[in-house]
């Protein structure tokens, strides 16, 4: 039984597989046109988002001479973290925005920072996301200088030098059109895959002898070819006519009409 089990649900898989070969034109078709919709929308729809990074070298050093310890660099790493957290704060932002007479919120500011910390250094990197190019680059840099001072303050210890002023991006770097355009295919492709198995699994029409074992449980004993137009034939009519009149006189009440 087990067998049989396993025989049929291969039978099933093989009959999908030919039904969306059969039906390929409009998997394909429906993923081009999904493609170049997604497209046409990242282009027409999206803003693009220009990138700037400016980074901070993070140390305090203990020594009046002013010379870098072991002790000092340990201490450097520990300041990064709060680092990150101070440079996204409410102060900082806001006198950032105001600095550059910026149209916009904290909140809305913050979306656009980054802040990363690249492993075993006390190096600070500060990106900026932003639909203009030079602005995205002025608010990298505010935020590095607002930020450095800010910290110095609170912390009382040494001012954080910039060690990477942002930089103009040539390019932007959001959206991707060749990513939304693969995504658009590939849900379009899914899409149509799902609708036509779905109109498949409704459609319970009897097309052959399989589908007559399969649905009803019955045996086919034979089937009768069957051609257009032979039934209505001169030849065909003829043949019934005499086989009729044949019975007829033989007194045959099967006869063939």
């Amino acid at each position: 039984m087990e067998k049989n089990s396993h025989e049929i649900i291969e039978l099933d898989f093989k009959e999908l597989f030919y039904i969306l070969l059969g039906r390929v034109w409009i998997i394909v078709f429906s993923c081009i046109l999904c493609a170049l919709s997604a497209g046409i929308y990242t282009k027409a729809r999206i803003r693009p988002m220009y990138q700037s990074t400016a980074s901070l070298y993070v140390i305090n050093r203990q020594d009046e001479k002013k010379t870098t310890s072991y002790s000092d660099l340990q201490t450097g790493t520990q300041l990064t973290k709060d680092f990150q957290i101070l440079v996204k704060s409410r102060p900082v932002t806001e006198q950032v925005i105001s600095d550059l007479g910026l149209a916009t919120t904290h909140e809305e500011l913050v979306s656009h920072i980054t802040v990363t910390t690249p492993l075993d250094t006390r190096i600070l990197e500060v990106a900026v996301n932003y639909p203009d190019p030079y602005t995205a680059k002025k608010i990298a840099d505010a935020i590095c200088f607002i930020s450095a001072e800010r910290m110095a303050a609170i912390m009382e210890i040494e001012k954080a030098n910039i060690v990477e002023s942002g930089n103009i991006p040539v390019g932007a770097v959001s959206p991707s059109l060749q990513k939304n355009m693969f995504l658009g295919g590939a849900a379009g492709g899914l899409v149509a895959t799902f609708f036509i198995l779905f109109f498949y699994f409704l459609d319970d029409t009897i097309r052959t002898g399989e589908d007559v074992e399969k649905h009803l449980g019955l045996t086919i004993l034979g089937t009768i070819p069957e051609e257009n137009g032979i039934l209505n034939s001169k030849k065909v009519k003829a043949e019934l006519k005499k086989a009729y009149k044949k019975g007829y006189r033989g007194g045959n009440n099967n006869a063939i009409y």
